[in-house]
């Protein structure tokens, strides 16, 4: 404070000795002043000079922040033409004229009547001017003049960020830039050191270090390790007066972070490492995990791994993960506990990335040890082969033997094996297989026609384990004997002509044999020993599995033979040899010069004898037409003769019921409509026939209803007949048609004596007397009952 209170004080002394000197006088032209400021012509010619101006103004200084307890003098004005005597006034006027700054308008003094503030407002442009007191006429042109605000170390440096962050590669050079910092001052940089800024480092050291002018940050220190320490907290300090003393000062917070550099090679915290694995893993399993420690981040801690050497280099891989950046080792093939019990494999971890600024710290990999060791498992069965392939004759006798498999236990233990045929592959049960030795023998014959290969399974289990089980293919193939002898290729027919040339070929024939080739061609082709000498036929074997047959003698007659029957003999190339005879059916048939084949019918031939083939032709033809008249006319009657009634056609015997009971009878109505039986006229309409189309429709016609004792049966009967025969809405002639009742309303009343022994009917039955012969029985039968009651 006291060394701040001299400062002003100097100040102030030194803005007096300013004012001071600040007025100095000219002597005026005895010219009066003008208003214009340059030379022209007047209204009558006149010319009108510059007037001069009577003093001269200098810059005024004020010192900024003054805080005394009186108002501060800037300095004075005065005119020449001030003689003293108050008649002149000073006015001033401008920039903070009448609030920052005042004048005395008699003595012409200017005062500061507000503290100032150069970073605010470094200078004041004032007007000033003399007027007569009395009248306001001024005296002088007015006249403008300066006030400077002088400065003084009033502002401290500051600093464009209050914290900056910055990096730096670790293990960089001595003097490595970092960043630079920038401050600034508002003081005045052109007076004095007010604003002269002189930067250093307040914490920080000895790591880094600042350029005093610059600001510039450096490293200070070789090999800053990350590793070691990755960040850095710095304090930069701005002093302004050069960095004397006395000098305002401000500071900024640097934070500094080492970035990671490829420095430091992978290592493994252990020598070596044991893993196990079970013997029954499959392959692509994973076997165990290694890291090699890198302390490096990023792409510079990146780490591969890889097998280098070991036994075991054909049985592991090893895979990288990176997101955890460890040796992920797995098995590649099937490992056998009893075979190999334990591996060992050197592993080696490397970076992926290597800077070579620090090759020389390498080598940037690092190996280790793994050893491997195999668990027992219990495991299956194994069959010696893959597959087994035995052979056997067809027909071989029943428990012929047909190969053996064999499958062992690969534990330690060897339990003992029972074998078995898979049956879903030997559904006809052609085998059986020993449970102990594993013989395959066989149970029924075979036949290589039928099947040549037998492909079945056979499944291998521990006596003791019926879980652990192997199964092994097992294809079983039938040698082909000798035991099908050769036939014809086809069902050949052949054809001679009855003009054929002697030694003329007419057909070749070859054979077919079932069995394989070895017992099938050559085929051998000959006749009979009895016919070897046939008169009219010859055989030629063309030496490649056909024959050629050729005719002996020339002519041959239809009339005397149409018909020859060769028998054959073909044998086969097996061993044995097998032969069979066939017979060849030959035809005698006709033909014309050029040996085409005509006709081989001998009726046809008897026909041609005084026919042209002309005529022969037009006869066939006519044959042919009269059959197709024929048949049409019998489809046309067969298509007329149709049942005559709509119902279904059915036997007639099919409604013959017999009754051996006496009940049923009449109430019986399942073999035929009883309804339609018993009317004529039919109770739901009538029945039309199918052998007369009626033309116009039917009527019913009122039946006729006898008077009373004078019906006559026979008439009814023959009447009831004549209308059936010729209405032609009537069943057919042939229908059974059963009058069950006495016609509509007859007065005779029922005929039944069913009732006639429980009722005390009165009834006259003399009228039976006149219906004739066929009623006279019955007459006497009911008229006897009058006759006894009239004798008693």
């Amino acid at each position: 404070m006291k060394e701040d209170n001299c400062l002003h004080a100097a100040l102030i002394c030194l803005g007096m000795l300013c004012y001071s000197h600040a007025i100095t006088t000219e002597k005026l032209n005895h010219t009066r002043p003008s208003l214009h400021g340059h030379h022209e012509k007047g209204k009558e010619g006149q010319v009108l000079h510059r007037s001069k101006r009577g003093w001269v103004w200098n810059q005024f200084f004020v010192i900024e922040e003054y805080t005394g307890p009186d108002p501060v003098l800037v300095g004075r004005l005065h005119s020449d033409i001030d003689s003293g005597d108050g008649n002149i006034k000073y006015i001033l006027s401008g920039e903070g004229a009448g609030i920052i700054f005042v004048i005395d308008d008699k003595s012409g003094n200017i005062h500061a009547t507000k503290t100032l503030d150069r970073e605010e407002r470094a200078q004041y442009t004032l007007t000033a001017q003399a007027v007569d007191r009395n009248t306001n006429r001024p005296l002088e042109p007015p006249s403008e003049f300066i006030v400077k605000v002088q400065d003084i170390n009033d502002n401290p440096p500051e600093f464009l960020h209050e914290n900056y962050h910055a990096n730096v590669p670790e293990r960089s050079n001595v003097g490595t830039s970092v960043i630079q910092v920038t401050a600034s001052d508002a003081d005045d940089p052109t007076y004095g050191n007010s604003a002269k800024l002189v930067y250093s480092i307040l914490e920080g050291q000895p790591y880094f270090s600042v350029e005093a002018q610059t600001g510039i940050i450096r490293t200070a220190l070789p090999n800053m390790d990350r590793e070691a320490k990755e960040e850095y907290h710095v304090v930069i300090q701005a002093k302004d007066m050069g960095g004397h003393m006395g000098g305002l000062s401000g500071t900024t917070k640097v934070t500094i972070t080492l970035t990671d550099v490829n420095d430091n090679p992978p290592k493994f915290p252990q020598s070596v490492y044991q893993m196990s694995v079970s013997e029954a893993a499959v392959p692509g399993e994973e076997v165990g995990r290694v890291k090699a420690k890198d302390p490096d981040i990023g792409e510079n801690g990146l780490v591969a791994y890889s097998i280098i050497d070991g036994d075991g280099m054909d049985m592991f891989e090893i895979t990288t993960d990176y997101e955890t950046q460890e040796g992920v080792v797995k098995l590649k093939k099937v490992l056998d506990f009893e075979t190999k019990k334990s591996y060992s494999l050197k592993v080696e971890a490397a970076n992926v990335h290597i800077d070579p600024k620090f090759i020389s710290n390498g080598p940037f990999k690092d190996t280790v040890t793994v050893k491997i060791s195999v668990e027992d498992a219990d495991e299956p069965p194994v069959f010696l082969k893959p597959s087994y392939i035995f052979e056997v004759q067809e027909n071989a006798a029943s428990g012929t033997v047909v190969g053996k498999v064999h499958a062992k236990d690969p534990d330690a233990a060897n339990t003992a094996i029972r074998y078995s045929i898979d049956r879903h592959t030997d559904l006809e049960r052609y085998f059986i297989i020993n449970a102990e030795d594993g013989n395959i023998k066989t149970i029924k014959a075979l036949d290589r026609e039928e099947i040549a290969w037998h492909n079945i399974s056979v499944f291998a289990v521990e006596v003791h384990k019926q879980h652990q089980e192997a199964k092994v293919p097992v294809a079983i193939k039938v040698v082909d004997v000798n035991d099908n002898a050769p036939k014809f290729a086809a069902a050949y027919e052949a054809f001679v002509c009855e003009n054929a040339r002697s030694n003329q070929q007419f057909i070749t024939i070859s054979a077919d044999d079932k069995d394989d080739s070895a017992n099938g061609p050559r085929f051998i082709f000959s006749l009979p020993p009895e016919i070897i000498h046939n008169p009219n036929f010859t055989l030629r074997d063309n030496r490649d599995n056909t024959a050629s047959v050729l005719v002996r003698r020339e002519g041959f007659s239809r009339q005397k033979q149409d018909l020859y029957l060769l028998p054959i003999v073909i044998s086969d190339g097996g061993l044995p040899p097998m032969s069979s005879t066939n017979t060849l059916t030959i035809r005698v048939c006709g033909c014309d010069s050029n040996g085409s084949l005509l006709s081989c019918n001998a009726e046809a031939y008897i026909l041609n004898a005084g026919l042209s083939t002309g005529a022969l032709i037009a006869i066939l033809a006519c044959i042919v037409i009269l059959l197709v008249i024929v048949v049409l006319f019998v489809t046309l009657k067969r298509q007329k003769k149709e049942p005559l009634i709509v119902f279904e056609e059915e036997d007639v015997r099919e409604n013959i019921i017999t009754y051996d009971d006496e009940g049923g009878g009449e109430e019986d109505t399942e073999a035929f409509d009883i309804a339609t039986l018993q009317n004529p006229d039919g109770i739901n309409g009538f029945i039309p026939r199918k052998d007369i189309k009626p033309e116009y429709q039917y009527m019913p016609r009122p039946g006729l209803r006898p008077a009373p004792n004078s019906v006559d049966v026979d008439d009814f009967i023959n009447t009831r007949i004549q209308e059936a025969d010729n209405d032609p809405t009537a069943p057919p002639y042939d229908s059974i048609q059963i009058y069950g009742y006495e016609g509509r309303g007859s007065v005779a009343g029922s005929l039944s004596s069913l009732e006639s022994a429980t009722t005390d009917s009165d009834l006259d039955y003399d009228y039976l007397q006149n219906w004739g012969p066929r009623f006279k029985k019955l007459a006497d039968l009911y008229g006897s009952k009058d006759t006894f009651d009239d004798d008693s």
